[in-house]
């Protein structure tokens, strides 16, 4: 699956995700735009060699940029360049979709503006509004139905990944909280550990492995 196709499939994750942080004193929209920067990067640094699911990976990337953001205690930044970019691809966009009679893909507005799929994708989250997950108008067309998890079954997850974290020995444990809970590269974790960043990808997969079998027993 190519870059863009994996941006595209997974918007609903990005809303989903944002969702969990509505009501901290960081508006939806910001929260959104900083979710798709994290799709951006996950989408352009992921690796289907590695054996898990594109979400996996996704995940702690995207959630990563919307804690920075309540790090950072701000908006997300957009250059005016980028604003300026994404709105003559929107009209673009528009169009485009008036001769087709639909909404162009990614690959057709890259092949019209000349632009990199990567960089098309990049310019449609910037132009995006969060979509409404509750459609209040009687002649909304589209609702999206994105799942949320409730406290109980949040609580119910964390339970489950401590218990299946203990069973693993000290090394292993160290490795997973460097790499996901403190959100450290492969280089920096491999420092930590006093390893090669390419051991430490080689245990990690094997790892990653082993909790979803666990997970899912």
């Amino acid at each position: 699956m190519t870059t863009d196709e994996l941006v595209e499939n997974n918007l609903k994750l990005v809303h989903s995700l944002a969702n969990r942080f509505r009501n901290r004193g960081i508006e939806y929209d910001d929260l959104y735009s900083a979710g798709c920067l994290g799709l951006m990067k996950a989408a352009k640094g992921f690796d289907e060699k590695r054996g898990f699911a594109f979400s996996t990976y996704a995940v702690p990337v995207i959630l990563g940029e919307i804690k920075r953001l309540f790090r950072d205690g701000g908006a997300v930044r957009v250059s005016r360049s980028l604003k300026e970019k994404s709105a003559k691809l929107m009209r673009l966009n528009e169009e485009m979709a008036k001769k087709l009679n639909r909404e162009p893909t990614v690959s057709e507005l890259a092949e019209e503006s000349g632009l990199e799929t990567v960089e098309i994708s990049e310019l449609l989250c910037v132009a995006m509004p969060p979509v409404s997950l509750t459609s209040d108008s009687e002649n909304e067309e589209k609702q999206f139905d994105v799942p949320v998890e409730s406290a109980e079954n949040e609580i119910t997850d964390r339970i489950a990944l401590n218990e299946v974290l203990s069973t693993l020995d000290e090394s292993d444990r160290q490795l997973i909280e460097l790499r996901y809970f403190k959100e450290l590269s492969q280089v920096l974790t491999a420092k930590q550990l006093g390893i090669s960043q390419v051991q430490v990808s080689r245990k990690e997969r094997k790892i990653l492995l082993e909790l979803r079998r666990k997970l899912l027993e």
